[in-house]
């Protein structure tokens, strides 16, 4: 390189970091998006609605809730992980965003999108899944729902939010600890599986105990296990899966995102407004009200957890071979 072209680098190089700087400095001076990718009613959007609220106080822009369903998560991701370099598109993501990658790999299929694409801002929450039926089924416990399964391979039915979305996932690991063979049928998020239960279209499903709070608290479903290491303590009552012998567990977490080469001054502005935002009263009043816990980890702490997820969820869907 000679001479000439070498100072034009430094200062085309020296201009970007003063754009970037200047920008990181106004940041952000016009309305932001959190792209949702579930249709509303579902983990990610009870959660992103209070939080983006409280988010929109500390930064002063309003912030829209984009919600874009299908394919189990992964067409929201995928739009995500093209969004612009700044920091004005996010993302609220669910283990789908784990799942997915690993479940084109084992299938075979050219990935959708990669963990790598994007930059971890913060944990909001993090709860177990529980399965649920209709109070009028005819199953009080896991075990008469496992006998039945058993006694009708393939005709019992459960909702899910897509081919390896987190539900999905959830449910096929009980399905594979306890033996069960049943009818699969994906909707394009939380609100839509819940409704097709209450609807009667499907006998099944497995949800956080948050995202049925409502319908718990109504006595219009029963819950009759829990995908967790030890007993929620909002539901004392209700075993584990692997209490009565089906090991397996699944946590259904809710994260905040951003495409990866987003400027580091971007990314810490917003790991500081979404840190005060789980603390604001607007969130964890909404968190409280469903039964969620808030489980806050900063953007290191994420990755780390991010890591180790990935390493035991590749361990169990490899094991598994691909699902239907």
């Amino acid at each position: 390189m000679n001479l000439r072209n070498w100072a034009r680098l430094v200062v085309s190089t020296a201009s970007a970091l003063t754009m970037i700087a200047a920008t990181a400095q106004t940041y952000p001076d016009r309305p932001m998006t959190i792209i949702v990718p579930f249709t509303p009613g579902g983990v990610s959007d009870v959660t992103a609605r209070p939080l983006s609220a409280a988010m929109s106080a500390n930064l002063g822009q309003p912030i829209v809730i984009d919600n874009r369903g299908g394919a189990g998560g992964a067409i929201g991701m995928a739009a995500a992980a093209k969004a612009k370099l700044d920091g004005y598109t996010l993302l609220m993501a669910l283990p789908s965003m784990i799942t997915i990658p690993i479940s084109d790999r084992i299938s075979g299929r050219a990935p959708t999108f990669q963990v790598n694409q994007f930059k971890p801002i913060a944990r909001l929450t993090a709860d177990p899944t529980v399965l649920a039926v209709r109070t009028e089924s005819a199953w009080k416990s896991l075990g008469d729902f496992v006998r039945d399964v058993r006694a009708k391979p393939g005709t019992i039915s459960y909702s899910s939010s897509g081919l390896y979305g987190t539900t999905h996932v959830a449910m096929e690991i009980l399905a594979h600890a306890a033996n069960l063979k049943m009818v699969h049928v994906p909707y394009s998020g939380g609100g839509q599986q819940i409704n097709a239960l209450l609807a009667g279209h499907v006998d099944a499903t497995m949800q956080t105990p948050g995202a049925i709070a409502g319908q718990i608290a109504a006595g219009k479903l029963r819950i009759l296990a829990s995908m967790s290491r030890e007993r929620v303590p909002s539901l004392p009552d209700v075993p584990t899966a692997s209490e009565l012998g089906f090991n397996g567990q699944f946590y259904l977490w809710t994260g905040m995102f951003v495409p990866a080469g987003t400027p580091d001054a971007i990314v810490n502005r917003l790991r500081s407004s979404v840190k005060e935002a789980s603390g604001h009263a607007l969130f964890k009043t909404a968190m409280e009200g469903l039964n969620t816990p808030v489980q806050y980890l900063d953007s290191d702490d994420f990755v780390r957890f991010i890591v180790e997820d990935t390493k035991r969820l590749d361990t169990v869907l490899t094991s598994m071979g691909e699902i239907k």
